[in-house]
């Protein structure tokens, strides 16, 4: 017996019909989540707001969320080894609490994966369009010319998804290497060559005030990056042996990130010729570089995080997808019948890929920035993985696992997702706390938005889009979900007694 056909047998004892094609191997497996988290992405993007809130200070933001996030991740990797089907939290909290927990929590969810995958196509530009004007062009940095860039970027990994996992895998294991190798070698040139700090920069806050809430702002770089962990567990569908590979794929992602990032920020900092300046006029690791080196060093700099940035957006595209195919799996989306189809010979779910990028493009229409739709997307990622934390603290306290998996936390699993949840619950009131910095109002705060609704534009932007998706999907759970009937298969032993019984009573 082959391990593909024990895979396959795996997946139909949870009732699901092997539809999707297995070719992501362990390193795939971690490059997918690896590339997902991209720390390059998210300090590129974000650098800046750590940097003018509290100087060089804020890279101690840094370990404090990979731990945090390690943490909940030790949860995830235990759950995935339980459950190697696509759609992690979704998936998870079904089988742990139940239908209309699930429900609620892969509606947010999906949506949050969606506002990522906008927010990381709309920070592509702030790389490309220096590089392209470094070689030549004369393309202005405006909010227009970046949403261009970001709709092509949308409609590019779209047409990637559709034409199969094995052609991500391929695109995102060499950018993978190419943004580990393109951090790493970046920032030994710039600490052995270019530095300008004495490396205690990490203690010097440049003249900014340094209190618990300016350190809490400086932290939202640091949580907007190391979020997408579970992408590994989300395809295990199409990984080998995902019992074992996806819990040490999530694992290692963070440990990765957290190492690659870690040395990237701290070469940023030791680069900064002036602080003083670079806080004044909001620096990122572009003009760190460009401060430091000629144009076409500069320009192969901003190519090579451009080109991270795309694999990332690939990744979260990816990621989304199959969140979107396994719930319309169960029958609860809208249009369910046709999104959970698989192109027999692509083995995609290729309408899924069609309405996520459309979903995905409607930021777009009244573009604000990246910063603006990394708000909502950071938000509501920590509230669902907040959600599914809850979901494991409650069928742990009732006596689950009940079945041994390759990954097992044993007796750290309780103290472990009671730490999880207190982090978690921390740095979700640390994000949807209403101030300019980091969860702005679009009216005066963030002018470049309008609801056009002054009640909307009134409430901070996390709160307004959390509200709207939380009251829509409620009137489309009530209208039509509540009534239908679960799909709650599994193994002996892996349901909670609760969800047991209730599975019972439904066969």
């Amino acid at each position: 017996m082959t391990d593909v056909s024990h895979d396959e047998q795996d997946l139909a004892r949870f009732g699901y019909t092997q539809e999707l094609k297995r070719s992501l191997g362990v390193f795939s497996s971690f490059a997918v989540a690896f590339s997902y988290i991209s720390p390059s992405t998210g300090i590129f993007a974000l650098f800046f707001l750590g940097l003018t809130t509290v100087g060089g200070v804020f890279i101690w933001s840094w370990p404090i969320v990979a731990v945090g996030q390690f943490i909940v991740a030790l949860g995830f990797a235990e759950l995935s080894s339980h459950y190697p089907v696509a759609g992690s939290v979704f998936q998870w909290t079904k089988y742990l609490a139940g239908k209309t927990y699930s429900w609620f929590a892969g509606w947010i969810y999906l949506f949050a994966g969606i506002l990522t995958v906008a927010s990381v196509c709309a920070t592509l530009p702030i790389a490309l369009i220096p590089a392209f004007n470094n070689m030549g062009w004369n393309l202005a940095n405006t909010l227009n010319n970046q949403r261009w860039i970001a709709v092509i970027t949308l409609i590019a990994i779209t047409v990637m998804n559709i034409f199969g996992v094995r052609l991500v895998a391929i695109v995102n294991n060499t950018g993978v290497l190419f943004e580990i190798l393109g951090m790493v070698v970046f920032a030994f040139i710039v600490a052995l060559f270019h530095h300008h700090q004495s490396a205690g920069v990490i203690f010097d806050t440049g003249g900014t005030s340094l209190t618990t809430g300016t350190f809490l702002v400086a932290m939202f770089m640091s949580l907007y990056v190391i979020y997408g962990f579970d992408t590994a567990s989300t395809l295990s569908e199409e990984t080998n042996d995902p019992r074992r590979t996806a819990p040490k794929a999530v694992l290692a992602s963070i440990v990765g990130a957290f190492v690659i990032g870690g040395i990237f920020l701290y070469a940023m900092l030791l680069g900064i010729p002036d602080m003083s300046v670079a806080i004044k006029e909001g620096w990122g690791p572009a003009q760190i570089i460009d401060a430091n080196f000629g144009n076409a060093f500069s320009t192969v700099f901003l190519l090579v995080v451009a080109a991270a940035i795309f694999v990332c957006c690939l990744s979260i595209m990816t990621s989304t997808i199959r969140l979107c195919f396994g719930m319309s799996r169960d029958g609860v989306l809208p249009g369910s019948s046709v999104l959970k189809k698989v192109n027999p010979k692509l083995h995609t779910p290729v309408f899924s890929c069609i309405v996520v990028g459309l979903l995905a493009a409607i930021p777009m229409i009244q573009y604000a920035g990246v910063a603006i739709i990394a708000i909502a997307a950071t938000g509501m990622i920590y509230l669902s993985y907040l959600i599914g934390s809850f979901a494991l603290l409650r069928a742990r306290l009732n006596g689950w696992p009940k079945t041994k998996a390759p990954f097992s936390l044993g007796k750290w699993g309780l103290p472990t997702t009671i730490l999880a949840l207190i982090y978690g619950g921390a740095m979700l009131i640390n994000i949807a706390w209403p101030r300019a910095a980091t969860n702005p109002r679009p009216d005066p705060e963030a002018p470049a938005l309008n609801f056009h609704w002054g009640w909307l534009n009134g409430l901070p932007v996390l709160w307004s889009v959390l509200g709207v998706i939380v009251v829509v999907g409620a009137i489309y759970y009530v209208l039509v979900q509540r009534k239908r009937p679960a799909h709650m298969q599994a193994p002996e032993g892996e349901l909670p007694p609760e969800q047991a019984a209730a599975s019972a009573a439904l066969s």
